[in-house]
């Protein structure tokens, strides 16, 4: 297991920006974003793997996009045209499992997570 640190949460009114930010402790082989609104499930946003696989969720396709430094071991979220859907608290999770996919079973390191607010 490794620590993860998020940080770039806030408030943005529609279609608005942000970027969330990912630091790991250590190496790992996938990395990714999961959601939580209010009174609904955990969903799977987007996760990339040390080789550069990515991939989004149908909801976010074309507005966001994911990104590292394998150097300094930080994921990065990138969020454009906001939605008041996309609201939520957003974790970063990680594993240095070989399957990596949106899936929050496989995934072994969580981090605290950082509020995203969308209003209308």
């Amino acid at each position: 297991q490794v620590q993860l640190v998020e940080s770039g949460g806030g408030s943005v009114q529609t279609g608005g920006s942000l970027r969330l930010s990912c630091a790991s402790s250590g190496y790992t082989n996938c990395m990714a974003w999961f959601r939580q609104a209010p009174g609904k499930e955990r969903e799977g946003v987007a996760y990339i793997t040390q080789l550069g696989t990515e991939r989004l969720t149908d909801s976010v396709k074309g507005r966001f996009t994911i990104s590292q430094d394998k150097v300094e071991n930080t994921m990065y979220l990138q969020m454009n045209s906001l939605k008041p859907e996309d609201t939520g608290l957003y974790y970063c999770a990680a594993t240095a499992g070989a399957i990596c996919q949106l899936r929050a079973d496989l995934f072994d390191s969580w981090g605290q997570g950082t509020q995203v607010t969308v209003s209308s």
